[in-house]
């Protein structure tokens, strides 16, 4: 039987601990194909390349199937993969792991997450993984238990249709995690700042900053309660954005005004 073929990307860069670690993991599991940025793209989120021209280079950091780095964002990296690089679509695609949470509102910003999503909108069933430790030294064997029964159970049961998983893991000692909660988005986000400064010259530049905030403290059925609480958390996550709750109210206020 044809082994599966698994597809790997991040937004830490094609050289970074996590995905070192994870493509290492997937060998157990099948012919790995890394696709990943050429430099780190954290916060990309779905940007994808359109007016400027997209590089691809042989590299061979991670001795696998097939490995190229790409001047672009992480959804590029897929894009490049299953319409040019790979031999076949693959029967997994892996994104990650992250140096960092990637839970409620940071879904929305967080390339790792986009390469996943991204996969899932081909079609692929798909797992983003982070882990809450933005350390380069960041220990992702703690997991290693759970990141396999993970994998293991998207390549037997697959995905539905465009949902992909967003894995969130606590850092801490492997006896210290619980296991795994299968929840919600936790309503959440983070409250800007931006720290005004001066260059040499007197113009003033900008750093981002600012703290996060947790609407639902407390909510055991959401992932920041998962993650606080000793327990890896998995969100099942799809690129579809429509309200659904507020589809009949705003029906009945719009849909009867005409054009005149």
């Amino acid at each position: 039987m044809q082994k599966p073929l698994i597809l790997v990307c991040n937004d830490d860069g094609i050289t970074a601990p996590g995905i070192s670690y994870v493509v290492q993991l997937l060998k157990n599991f099948g012919d790995v194909a890394v696709v990943a940025p050429d430099k780190p793209q954290s916060g990309m989120g779905h940007a994808i390349t359109i007016n400027s021209t997209l590089r691809v280079n042989k590299t061979n950091y991670h001795d696998v199937f097939l490995e190229y780095n790409c001047s672009g964002t992480p959804v590029d990296c897929v894009k490049m993969a299953v319409n040019k690089l790979l031999p076949r679509k693959p029967d997994l695609c892996v994104s990650g792991i992250n140096h960092g949470s990637n839970s409620s509102i940071n879904v929305v910003y967080s390339g790792t997450m986009s390469a996943a999503l991204e996969g899932a909108l081909e079609q692929i069933p798909s797992i983003g993984f982070s882990l809450c430790d933005y350390a380069h030294e960041a220990d992702f064997a703690q997991a290693e238990v759970f990141i396999k029964k993970i994998i293991a159970d998207v390549l037997k049961n697959s995905m539905p249709l465009g949902v992909c998983l967003n894995v969130n893991i606590p850092k801490l000692k492997a006896d210290e995690i619980k296991g795994i909660k299968v929840c919600r988005q936790a309503r959440a986000n983070w409250v800007e700042e931006f720290d005004e400064r001066k260059d040499p010259g007197g113009k003033p530049y900008y750093w981002l900053t600012g703290k996060f905030v947790n609407f639902e403290e407390g909510n055991k059925e959401t992932d920041e309660w998962a993650l606080k609480n000793g327990y890896i958390s998995i969100v099942p996550t799809k690129a579809d954005l429509t309200s659904y709750e507020s589809l009949i109210e705003l029906k009945s206020r719009y849909n009867e005004i005409g054009s005149s």
